[in-house]
């Protein structure tokens, strides 16, 4: 589905992270990619990964997102390799554990601020230096949660980023629609990912929302990463500016 397509994806952390299980199925999928981890310190275990499991060779990067510079250098080193990008995934969110083990109502502004920043302004940040690489149109993707729209008890400031970031998708599929370029967002259920166990009770929310929701079980990474493949192919060219759920349906219950 994605020969002769180039990608980028943002938040590969570990083999547990939604950023590898979308990683594999772009790469079964056939597309040349690269790959974004946080910093140096996160090479060596993905690039061990990707020489395990995946039938392409990766372009490895570091890149902190909070950091223009190493932004700009990393969009360098794509255009040098592939000179085009047919799609960009998203998958980066961030707040302080002491934000997520208290109320919400005590989050620090420092606390806010970070969590906005690394979750939110993140997405413009990649996207804003990765357009002059989309000149035949493109597919940006980014990974959202029902903490934005619901009360989630302990997901607190994440929650509030996750609506804006939601609404950045909108705006920029508004915008960008004009080129060619669709954003959409996967609001994926909860799955058991190293970032995931960081919520108080998260254990316990696994649970009900496997037994509530219509397919009664959770969602895997897989399918999140097929969700993600279908955004990134052709297959998805009249949908733009969307939040999709991959929660086996939870998200209608109105639990």
């Amino acid at each position: 589905m994605l020969e002769g397509k180039t990608g980028v994806v943002f938040g590969v952390a570990n083999n547990h992270s939604l950023a590898w299980s979308i990683t594999k199925a772009l790469d079964s999928a056939g597309a040349g990619l690269a790959i974004s981890c946080q910093g140096e310190r996160f090479i060596n275990k993905i690039q061990k990964l990707t020489a395990e499991h995946l039938k392409n060779k990766p372009l490895l990067l570091a890149c902190d997102v909070q950091d223009e510079q190493q932004i700009a250098r990393l969009y360098e080193q794509i255009d040098a390799a592939f000179g085009r990008l047919d799609f960009l995934v998203h998958s980066i969110a961030f707040a302080s554990r002491e934000d997520l083990e208290g109320t919400f109502l005590q989050t620090s502004r420092d606390g806010f601020r970070l969590a906005m920043e690394i979750s939110v302004y993140s997405l413009l940040a990649v996207t804003r230096l990765a357009i002059p690489l989309m000149r035949e149109g493109g597919s940006i993707i980014t990974l959202t949660y029902l903490g934005s729209r619901r009360f989630m008890p302990h997901y607190n400031v994440m929650g509030v980023a996750k609506a804006a970031l939601e609404s950045a998708v909108r705006y920029l599929a508004g915008e960008l629609g004009p080129q060619g370029i669709r954003v959409n967002a996967l609001s994926a259920g909860p799955v058991n990912t190293l970032s995931a166990r960081g919520i108080r009770d998260f254990s316990s929310f696994l649970h009900t929302a496997a037994a509530k929701a219509p397919l009664q079980r959770n969602i895997s990474g897989e399918e999140v990463g097929d969700a993600t493949l279908f955004l990134c192919s052709d297959l998805s060219r009249g949908i733009t500016g969307e939040i999709i759920y991959v929660d086996a349906g939870f998200h209608i219950t109105g639990t």
